[in-house]
């Protein structure tokens, strides 16, 4: 079984490696971790160790660092646009975008999308699905933690298809299929996920005028919580990201 993860923001140069705070109490009364036992130690920005564990107090636990490492950031980097779900939908297409490997997360308040961030919920939503990156991150055991936007409207969408390499709207019904795109091999890959109703003839408009490409990924019409995630399985592998 793999060693689990915990998030440290500085990994240090030393023998040993002290983990405190919520991590440490993670790491003692969550996980259990006995003397000896192994475990992985990030930064989320590449840095890795392969560690084993020493003294464990409730809220400090001292690891010995066995290896160390710095994995480089994945390229293309592969930045996907989310339209806010609604309910429990939201932390679902999150998590699993974080798993799949995606490098950000924009969340993004679509024409049609039912849930609506207005005051106070901003910074409560971007709060959230950062927290959720970072913990399907350690689960996935992952060294580069993916960033969480600031909520974009629709025109912030537009700009940051102008500056991607290759920006790609997930439509169904589109003609050209996800699967036959050529990925580039570097450089930022932008996916547009609508919500359940898609993206409204002003938003494919506007897009389209910024360089965006509607594409679909079959026949089946997926949720907006799980079409951004097959999308972007299909992007990993069409980019060499997997294989």
């Amino acid at each position: 079984m793999t060693p689990p993860l915990f998030l440290i923001p500085d990994l240090g140069n030393g023998d040993t490696i002290v983990l405190t705070g919520a991590e440490a109490h993670h790491a003692a009364t969550v996980k259990r971790l006995a003397v000896g036992e192994p475990a992985l130690l990030a930064d989320g920005h590449g840095g890795l160790a392969e560690a084993r564990t020493g003294r464990v107090a409730p809220d400090r636990v001292v690891f010995q660092v066995v290896t160390r490492r710095r994995l480089p950031r994945p390229e293309p980097r592969l930045v996907v646009v989310q339209a806010l779900p609604k309910g429990e939908r939201a932390e679902l297409a999150v998590e699993l975008l974080t798993e799949l490997g995606v490098d950000e997360i924009v969340p993004w308040s679509a024409d049609r999308a039912i849930s609506q961030w207005k005051g106070d919920r901003v910074a409560r939503g971007v709060a959230k699905w950062q927290r959720v990156a970072q913990a399907a991150a350690k689960q996935s055991r992952r060294a580069w933690i993916p960033a969480v936007a600031e909520l974009a409207g629709s025109d912030e969408v537009a700009r940051r298809i102008t500056g991607a390499r290759l920006a790609l709207l997930l439509q169904s019904g589109a003609d050209q299929p996800l699967s036959r795109v050529e990925v580039p091999a570097d450089g930022e890959v932008l996916l547009v996920v609508g919500p359940e109703g898609g993206l409204s003839p002003a938003e494919l408009a506007l897009f389209g005028e910024h360089g965006g490409w509607p594409v679909r990924l079959g026949g089946e019409v997926l949720r907006t919580s799980t079409a951004g995630a097959a999308a972007l399985a299909v992007l990993s592998v069409r980019a060499g990201r997997w294989g």
